[in-house]
């Protein structure tokens, strides 16, 4: 576990989940001061009984509160519903109304879960904050280093690009060199009653399961997202209907009908023109992709530079060079064609297993059609 030497007070995001479950339990096996925190995101006033059962729900409050009283450390619920909606609904809402597809994680962690949390755990004399990601900070020399998890098919280092640099010092992942039965190993060990609680899948503020219950309840009904459009191939054929292209993502296969030799994919989303470019799987390929909204934890790549970068979440990062960059960002190309590379979703640099950067992307370069 990567912590400073001696005695620190750490503030733990607690979920309720078994990863901040056991986060927790670690730096109190390492003598750290701890205080659990878990967030109040969003109003939890007429519920259905099965929306109280997200991470941030009243059960993840329960259930963390569970855990603190048996590790013997305090614990607060911190209301943060105008930070949160501010800075991770507000931008969900937009994002899906400009016809992109965000990710809410990377806000919340860029925003309310560390940097906001910071801010009430000094009023606490804390000295940082912990989380249950599965993350490194390499902090042997110079300034730390975000590092990927050691396990592979769980690290969540991708979530976590747009953290501000200066909080590194100040943040522990005490789950970063473990694995996922290890976690739960140690929780059974300890007897933790979210030991064997199932992953949470869901959109925290999305109860219903369903992003567009949400927007149907924060756009205004005339909205161009919202209203109905034209699906058309690359030549401008119209080939269906939609009932609003915020039900759309580049890749997407369900929603845009049958009837043809070979299945269509979404490609683009034209906001402007509320159409749905669809076409054949081969076209998702690209060459190229601008990224904007940056954020930098190392010097930004000079032109020509060679780097690694996922675009998406659980898809294998990519090498590509860096081509050059302007006013709306940084401009990458890849080595090999990429597929599915999403307008709002994250593109995420590394430099080995060390997270250079990321931002969202804004635009695809190269494409077939």
């Amino acid at each position: 576990m990567n912590t400073p030497a001696g005695r620190l007070r750490i503030l733990v995001a607690m979920s309720g989940g078994v990863d901040s479950s056991v986060a927790a339990a670690m730096l109190v096996e390492a003598g750290h001061d701890v205080v659990g925190a878990t967030m109040k995101t969003f109003c939890y006033s007429g519920e259905a009984a099965e929306s109280r059962k997200t991470c941030c729900g009243l059960e993840g409050i329960r259930d963390a509160r569970t855990v603190a009283d048996r590790l013997g450390i305090p614990h607060y619920v911190f209301d943060v519903e105008d930070e949160f909606t501010r800075d991770v609904i507000d931008d969900f809402v937009a994002e899906y109304g400009r016809g992109r597809t965000p990710n809410p994680c990377v806000s919340c962690n860029s925003n309310t879960k560390f940097r906001d949390l910071m801010r009430r755990g000094r009023v606490l004399g804390c000295d940082g904050v912990a989380s249950g990601h599965y993350a490194r900070l390499d902090r042997g020399a110079g300034e730390p280093r975000l590092l990927r998890g050691r396990d592979s098919s769980k690290d969540q280092s991708y979530f976590l690009w747009g953290l501000p640099g200066a909080l590194l010092d100040l943040l522990h992942f005490p789950l970063g060199d473990l694995t996922k039965s290890e976690v739960r190993s140690r929780a059974r060990r300890l007897g933790l009653a979210t030991a064997d609680k199932p992953e949470s899948q869901e959109i925290c503020f999305v109860p219903t399961g369903d992003y567009r219950d949400l927007l149907a309840k924060r756009l205004l009904p005339t909205h161009p997202a919202l209203l109905p459009g034209a699906i058309v191939d690359t030549d401008g054929r119209i080939v269906g209907r939609h009932n609003g292209y915020s039900g759309f993502t580049v890749g997407q296969r369900k929603g845009i009908g049958g009837g043809r030799s070979e299945r269509y994919h979404v490609l683009e989303i034209r906001p402007e023109a509320r159409e749905v470019v669809v076409g054949p799987r081969h076209l998702l390929e690209v060459g190229g992709v601008v990224v904007g909204g940056l954020n930098w934890l190392t010097e930004p790549p000079e032109p020509d530079r060679r780097l690694h970068v996922q675009v998406r979440y659980r898809s294998p990062a990519l090498a590509c060079t860096v081509a050059g960059s302007g006013g709306d960002g940084i401009e990458l190309r890849f080595d090999e064609p990429a597929r599915a590379v999403t307008p709002g979703q994250s593109s995420v640099f590394f430099d080995g297993d060390r997270v250079v950067g990321g931002g969202r992307i804004e635009r695809v370069t190269d494409t077939p059609y």
